[in-house]
């Protein structure tokens, strides 16, 4: 299972680490000089909930990362899982 969020599509990004040494200018030196470049990684801080939907009177579980989270309890769940495609809207049922 990839580390991916299913809400946002968010997922480990790449990027570097930079390793500086010296004193700035500000403090009397000749300033910062770059001694490497390290390649790293970013992960998304994933958690796996499960999350009452109130519409459907049931828990849907999913994995996602805490910006999701966010986005769920200020937009509500119904609409957030919907709009990500995990789950069907379901249909009123029709007035005779």
């Amino acid at each position: 299972m990839s580390r991916v969020c299913q809400i946002m599509n968010r997922g480990t990004r790449a990027g570097r680490s930079i390793a500086r040494r010296g004193l700035p200018k500000k403090k009397g030196g000749v300033g910062l000089k770059t001694t490497g470049v390290t390649k790293r990684t970013f992960k998304v801080n994933l958690q796996q909930k499960r999350i009452w939907v109130p519409e459907l009177k049931q828990y849907v579980r999913v994995r996602l990362s805490t910006r999701a989270l966010k986005t769920i309890s200020k937009r509500g769940a119904y609409s957030v899982l919907i709009e990500a495609g995990l789950l069907k809207p379901t249909r009123a049922p029709r007035a005779s």
